[in-house]
């Protein structure tokens, strides 16, 4: 790597792949707990219509006699796997606010670091902990790799306010975020060829994935600073670029501003942000944890073919970010659309095509190659969210921006903690009625959301992101204050006067 190049982009390339490791790590287990758990016998009446389940794909007919069938290890009902699936959000949705305060004392580099590290260390404990104490050792040894990850999103944004100016906000960021589509793919394809021969083969899922994040850090600590003017490397141009495109919203991390606490939980455009990212992680986390439960328990497709047909969305939403980003900085540089309406044009196509298509793909039924295509083509299209809310905090409050992406993500992420669980309740026999109870949930919480950051958002930096906003406010009531006080008085004297 030349370290004589832009240091942004080195910063942003280890940013990526920090989101690269953070989702191979989470989402392994999504695939693996498909031949982890044995298989339970439908509770479908013989009354139910036959449509109500899907019959075996023919690959799995086909496949030769070499292949090992699944019996499973543990014996995990639906709603025990939706608790083991969303016990990773509880830790995750605790540690965000916290995450954005520490990577403000701290540095967001260590933060970053300790938490890709601490989380990929858990990992590889992972198979011999639930070896050793079944369901609730997992479910506990998950809530800690998510306390340990869920810092890593707020110290990302407190990082890239410090290195990224407004009119590269889009690409950057978002190339910095698309590490996490490809973990997914990553996760989700390899975890399936791992396992496609033997399902005794699980635990090197998480041996792998966690020795990868053990070396990231090793590469991460040497090259990454927090901020262009402790980096070793930078060149004087880029000191100077950044500087002057930078420092007028941005301050010195030194410095340290107060955060405005009431002013950011009344911000209308931040609460919006919020709800938005709400209504996102309702459909990510579903997809994330149970999509491959869906192509297996319903699409009945052999373990193979579920890694590919649950991550092909990523590559394909991966391309279709990266040109959503280029044409957003184009327009907001060229200043022939507003930040804001870039924001929630990006948003609007992010949920609204994602909550159209995937429920076009449950009324597919069991044409198992419709579905999966509605399916990518409709999470394909979540790639605009990027470009929409995960930056928006940027625009909002450099300054701030950790904070607020701790707040932001980690509200978001009780959706983690409920989503997965709440599919486990609803789909018992993973029956194609059940799975469109679930697709009309997310088109619903997609639409509310949407419409309500459609009215209140903004792609402005806020009055309170000025480092000295408290202090003149403070010295403003003040003022009015002492203002008041002198036209009591004034009303006292014209009173003694007119007596």
């Amino acid at each position: 790597m030349d370290l004589k190049g832009p240091q942004r982009w080195i910063v942003a390339t280890m940013g990526f792949f920090a989101f690269f490791n953070a989702y191979t790590l989470r989402i392994c287990l999504s695939i693996a707990i498909t031949k982890m758990t044995k298989p339970h016998s439908s509770n479908i009446s013989s009354t139910q219509s036959i449509d109500e389940t899907c019959p075996d794909y023919e690959d799995n007919v086909l496949k030769n006699e070499t292949t090992v069938v699944s019996v499973g290890e543990f014996e995990w009902d639906e709603v025990t796997q939706g608790i083991v699936l969303s016990s990773f959000y509880w830790g995750y949705a605790a540690s965000h606010l916290p995450g954005g305060l520490l990577a403000r004392k701290f540095g967001a580099k260590r933060i970053i670091g300790l938490g890709v590290l601490f989380t990929a260390l858990l990992s590889i404990a992972t198979p011999k902990v639930t070896q050793w104490g079944d369901a609730p050792a997992l479910m506990g040894l998950r809530l800690l790799m998510g306390l340990c990850e869920g810092v890593i999103q707020p110290g990302m944004s407190h990082l890239l306010a410090q290195w990224i100016p407004s009119q590269e906000r889009s690409v950057i960021g978002t190339f910095v975020y698309t590490g996490i589509k490809l973990g997914i793919l990553v996760s989700s394809v390899a975890s399936g060829l791992i396992m496609d021969r033997s399902t005794d083969n699980w635990p090197w899922i998480f041996y792998i994935f966690g020795a990868i994040g053990i070396l990231w850090y090793v590469v991460w600590v040497p090259l990454c600073y927090d901020s262009p003017r402790e980096h070793p490397f930078i060149t004087e141009q880029e000191r100077i670029y950044l500087h002057e495109h930078m420092s007028s919203h941005t301050a010195e991390t030194t410095a340290k501003p107060s955060v405005p606490w009431r002013h950011v939980l009344t911000s209308k455009p931040f609460l919006a942000l919020v709800a938005m990212q709400c209504g996102q992680d309702w459909c990510n986390y579903t997809i994330m944890s149970d999509l491959p439960k869906y192509m297996n328990g319903v699409l009945k497709l052999p373990i193979h073919l579920n890694g590919y047909a649950s991550s092909m969305h990523t590559v394909s939403s991966w391309l279709f970010s990266t040109f959503a980003s280029w044409l957003s900085d184009r327009l907001i540089a060229k200043k022939r659309v507003s930040i804001s309406k870039v924001r929630k044009a990006n948003v609007a196509i992010s949920s609204v095509g994602p909550a159209v298509f995937l429920l076009l793909a449950v009324y597919a039924g069991c044409d198992v190659v419709l579905a999966v295509v509605l399916v990518t083509v409709g999470l394909t299209l979540t790639g605009s969210s990027l470009i929409g809310i995960k930056v928006n905090v940027l625009d909002l409050s450099p300054n701030h921006a950790g904070v607020l992406m701790g707040i932001q993500n980690g509200v978001g992420a009780l959706a983690g903690i409920a989503a997965p669980y709440t599919v486990g309740v609803l789909t018992p026999n993973q029956t194609l009625g059940e799975w469109k109870r679930v697709f009309w949930i997310i088109a619903g919480v997609y639409f509310v959301a949407t419409v309500n950051f459609v009215i209140n958002a903004s792609g402005d930096v806020q009055p309170w992101n000025n480092p000295g906003f408290l202090k003149k406010e403070r010295e403003k009531e003040r003022n009015d204050d002492v203002e008041e006080d002198v036209g009591l008085m004034n009303l006292s004297r014209s009173k003694v006067v007119c007596e």
